[in-house]
């Protein structure tokens, strides 16, 4: 359904601000996770080597 008759001078500047909040929220999203991706990483690769080193004790060197 669309609007039936032309929008007013206010709700155009509410459209636009609602808008504007939405790309601030998108931007804001964006950027925390692009700045969390280094710690994410890190974390990813110690868990990774404990495990390693954890199969390698139990089970021996694997070579």
């Amino acid at each position: 359904m669309g609007c039936h008759s032309p929008l007013t001078p206010k709700q155009i500047v509410a459209a636009v601000c609602i808008f504007a909040a939405g790309v601030a929220i998108f931007a804001t999203g964006a950027h925390l996770s692009y700045v969390n991706v280094g710690p994410q990483r890190a974390r990813t690769l110690a868990r990774d080597e404990f495990v390693r080193d954890h199969f390698r004790k139990k089970y021996g060197s694997g070579e």
